[in-house]
């Protein structure tokens, strides 16, 4: 390989970039946080600017590419003028949920037949769709914006490549995150648009995950942009799930796990599996893939350091070898609501059978374990639907923590695989980048696999029970947040 790739790995916590040398070593040249933003209990914003020069900077630090990939946090997005460029709301981010009470208003109207049927998506707040809507509906801007013809809506990497490459665009695998694109044609559906109040017209064009998408300006050398693809499925694309049947899971803020299906669309309402587009080459079919997620795992972890259970990354080892749930201890990670398969965004996180007797490091462990169970229940449900191909693959930060991994094979009883590249996001971007100009490089082994050493998966009764405890609580309970989102419907 005689190029240089980079990847822009644009995440809900932090922008970085992984630079692929013509040797093929692999380095994060730059990486650099940006500020979570809470207006209000269940909002979630980032400032678009902060994320500009945050991809600039990371550009900047990583000096000349022969190509550069991007992949983005999902569901995100937000609106901007198309004369400015300059954005006219907040990133509203995925994990938002004003938008609540017109989503379960869209329920009680039976529109969750028309999302499931087109866009193979359930009604949540969590897809971008209601969140456009939203935004119309709530922002005068917006609305005047769009009244002068000048309206932009879309996830951000459609921001991004508009504000950096004059090309307003989104790839395929984002666009199938937003519940307004149809799922077998791959474009732009009229029905779900309409349903939404989302003006068609306002939205990105829709392209494959690889071509000539432009470059990046004069100041960042004229880069040429090679790749888009969604952040989970450019960790499906690194790594190389690519056979059906082959899934990943990513522990990252949430964890989300996707099963490649090839050419076959597999959505089962029942076991809260959905399907998705995993990418598409210039010129071939789409490859779809299912997808199931858990909505707060890192983010757990680092909810619990801010209550102070734990100081440092070393205070998350050296647990009893029994596990908490053994000894009585349950904690439901619901923190912002429970993604496949239940999909309840009202239930709440919980600990059940707490004692006098437990201390900050017994609710750690407990927080691990709930983690590591809700990974199983979306793992398990995968695999009831299609057989896993191999042994899954899994990356991210907790699979750092010995325990966890360990505690996460024991409740589904098979081996995993613990990914030894540390950037599998990035990398998939990079991979697909590198494709686009004729560049393979040379990947290393697939890493460490881990065994069950006992058996874990009686624990998983005494967890759904706590689960169904945590939802009917939300059920008895008013709404956190009956009265947000009542002005976008």
């Amino acid at each position: 390989m005689s190029v240089r790739i980079g990847a822009i790995d644009q995440g809900t916590t932090s922008t970085r970039i992984l630079v692929i040398e013509p040797s093929g070593e692999r380095h994060v040249a730059h990486a650099v946080a940006h500020r979570q933003i809470y207006p209000q209990p269940g909002w979630v914003e980032h400032d678009p600017e902060e994320l500009i020069e945050n991809i600039i900077a990371c550009v900047a630090a990583a000096g000349r590419l022969d190509a550069l990939g991007f992949d983005n946090q999902g569901e995100s997005c937000l609106a901007w003028d198309a004369e400015t460029k300059a954005a006219i709301s907040p990133v509203i981010v995925w994990q938002d949920e004003r938008t609540a009470a017109s989503i379960a208003r869209l329920k009680r109207e039976g529109c969750d037949k028309v999302t499931l049927e087109r866009a193979g998506l359930p009604l949540d707040p969590y897809f971008s769709a209601s969140k456009l809507s939203w935004i119309l509906k709530t922002l005068p801007e917006a609305r005047r914006a769009h009244a002068k013809g000048t309206l932009r809506l879309g996830t951000t990497d459609a921001f991004f490549m508009d504000r950096l490459a004059d090309q307003y665009i989104t790839d395929v695998s984002t666009a199938s995150r937003t519940s307004l694109m149809n799922l077998k044609s791959g474009t732009w559906d009229a029905e779900l648009c309409q349903l939404f109040e989302v003006p068609m017209e306002c939205l990105p064009h829709i392209v494959p995950n690889i071509g000539a998408f432009g470059a990046l300006g004069s100041s960042q050398g004229n880069i040429p942009i090679t790749a888009l693809i969604v952040d989970q499925q450019a960790a499906l694309y690194g790594a190389r799930c690519w056979a059906p049947g082959d899934v990943k899971m990513t522990f990252g803020t949430g964890a989300f796990a996707l099963m490649t299906t090839g050419s076959t669309i597999v959505h089962d309402e029942a076991r809260g599996l959905i399907p998705t587009v995993a990418w598409q080459l210039p010129g071939e079919d789409m490859v779809y893939a299912v997808d199931g997620g858990v909505l707060t795992a890192g983010a757990a972890i680092n909810w619990a350091q801010n209550l102070g259970l734990y100081d440092s990354v070393s205070d998350l080892t050296g647990f009893p070898s029994e596990p908490a749930i053994a000894r009585g201890l349950v904690f439901v990670p619901a923190l912002s609501g429970l993604g496949a398969p239940h999909w309840d965004r009202k239930a709440r996180g919980a600990f059940f059978g707490l004692a006098l007797d437990h201390g900050p490091q017994e609710a750690m462990q407990a927080v691990l374990e709930g983690i590591a169970l809700r990974a199983a229940d979306v793992l398990g449900a995968m695999e009831s639907v299609t057989p896993l191909n191999g042994v899954p693959s899994l990356d991210g930060g907790l699979t750092n923590n010995r325990y966890f991994l360990q505690f996460l094979a024991d409740v589904m009883g098979r081996p995993l695989t613990r990914s030894k590249e540390p950037e599998v996001t990035a990398l998939g971007a990079a991979l697909l980048a590198g494709k686009a100009v004729g560049a393979t490089p040379r990947l290393e082994s697939d890493g460490e696999t881990v065994s069950p050493q006992k058996s874990a998966k009686a624990y998983q009764a005494r967890f759904q029970k706590a689960v169904a405890l945590t939802k009917d609580w939300a059920e008895d309970e008013p709404s956190a947040h009956a009265s947000l989102g009542t002005a976008g419907g």
